[in-house]
């Protein structure tokens, strides 16, 4: 099993932002005095990296997995399926963020000890995997982990007859009892806060003995482009995935092939940067952009000029460009939930209102994501109220101070937004970024100061 940097307790990869005893500094935001004009390069998908993750350590034959993400999720994935049974190892790599990853399929064997930290794809994505090894797998993970939902898989899975103690929380932790073997069929199960439990049984269902069929039951699916990439990412691997009706997906048994993948870059995570155009009324630009995927963050093309952004798709360079001014938008995130963080700090600088619905599940994210939006905005001066299923800003004057991350990478990266516009912002605990993008804080201010990588 590899043994990364991002696992090893004396690694910190934000230099000193850590005070004598350990514990988190905050972190001055850069506020530039002038326009931005930057290119910034972002690391590999966090999603696309802990799918061909999963695939390749299922497969007939090893795989190699070229500019993968090195964060602290996808190195949960890797110590996971380690466990598990499979073999990655670095090798030299070209996409200048780490090693690539060669994933040696091997016998899965259970009898092990599983920590999600506080990545929902690893707590989503392998107990499936652990239900077709041998042997008792507990799974557990950070406090945080501990409220997230996480009854539709483990009802899923016992509807596939696989055993599972979880002491009836439905939710972390709880323990696989794999024998080896799924029988698979056809099982129900309300994907309606979280799509990631469509694909945590997807992913594995070809190494079932009957493949299943998967029927979502409740009144909506949350992130369905994420089902999407799912699908593309077995489909590529040789595995035939059928659509019987709207929200049910059929995967048929079969042989998950080992392949070489490109990992592209986590355009989720390129937004924050992207919005910083706007934010400063300069030009950001972001190379290696996809012309076709599945990832969520491409909507930026569509979503920032709501804002008065203009954007522009070049030989596989997104640029966005603001005007120094940006407007009130109303939109629905209800397919990129993901990027509501971003759209909220965009809203908070607007000089007119914004209404953001359909993200009423980012409650179950790493944090509650509305509450703790509101709370850190309206704590700078500004005006948010909570929705059923959204957030109201309203335009404020906003002022200095501490911006309080709750653990979660995509609170911190808004913060560091606001603070483009808002002197005085402090970033608690920015070392979350990690989560999805250890070099946030490098990467933000050299695009700051103007030292952003070309």
């Amino acid at each position: 099993m590899l043994i990364s940097k991002y696992s090893q307790p004396d690694f910190n990869p934000f230099g000193d932002e850590f005070d004598e005893e350990g514990e988190p500094q905050n972190w001055p935001a850069p506020t530039p005095t002038e326009p931005l004009t930057a290119t910034v390069r972002i690391p590999g998908s966090k999603s696309l990296t802990n799918r061909e993750l999963v695939l390749s350590a299922l497969a007939a034959s090893p795989s190699l997995l070229r500019a993968p993400l090195h964060s602290r999720d996808s190195q949960l994935m890797v110590e996971a399926l380690g466990l598990l049974g499979a073999t990655i190892d670095e090798v030299p790599g070209s996409g200048g963020f780490g090693p690539d990853w060669r994933v040696t399929p091997g016998e899965l064997l259970g009898s092990t000890s599983i920590d999600c930290g506080l990545a929902g794809t690893v707590m989503r994505f392998v107990p499936p995997v652990a239900a077709l090894a041998l042997g008792p797998t507990s799974f557990d993970g950070d406090e945080s982990a501990r409220v997230r939902p996480m009854s539709a898989i483990i009802t899923g899975l016992r509807g596939l007859g696989v055993d599972i103690t979880d002491e009836g929380r439905g939710k972390l932790p709880f323990t696989i009892h794999g024998t080896g073997s799924v029988a698979g069929g056809r099982v129900n199960i309300d994907a309606s806060l979280s799509s990631q439990f469509v694909s945590g049984l997807a992913l594995a269902a070809a190494r079932f003995d009957e493949g299943a069929h998967i029927v979502h039951t409740g009144e909506r699916l949350p992130s369905i482009p994420h089902i999407d990439m799912t699908v593309r990412t077995l489909e590529a691997r040789g595995v035939i995935v059928e659509r019987p009706a709207e929200g049910e997906w059929k995967v048929l048994p079969g042989e998950i092939a080992g392949a070489t993948r490109d990992i592209e870059p986590d355009l989720s995570n390129a937004a924050p940067f992207l919005a910083a155009a706007l934010v400063t009324g300069g030009t950001v630009s972001i190379p290696g952009w996809p012309e076709d995927t599945t990832q969520v963050g491409d909507q930026l093309r569509q979503l920032l000029p709501h804002f008065g952004a203009a954007v522009t798709l070049a030989d596989g360079v997104l640029t966005v460009t603001g005007t120094g001014t940006i407007t009130g938008a109303d939109l629905d995130l209800s397919e990129a939930g993901e990027l509501a963080p971003t759209m909220v700090g965009l809203a908070a600088l607007a000089t007119g209102p914004s209404t953001i619905t359909g993200i009423g599940h980012i409650r179950h994210h790493e944090t509650d994501r509305l509450a703790a939006l509101a709370t850190e905005v309206n704590r700078l001066g500004g005006r948010v109220t909570e929705l059923a299923d959204g957030l109201r800003i309203e335009p404020s004057e906003l002022h200095g101070g501490v911006w309080l991350s709750y653990q979660d990478h995509r609170m911190a990266t808004t913060g560091a937004l606001i603070g483009l516009a808002v002197a005085g912002i402090e970033i608690n605990d920015v070392q979350t970024t990690a989560k999805t993008l250890p070099q946030f804080t490098e990467l933000w201010t050299a695009m700051v100061t103007g030292a952003s990588r070309s």
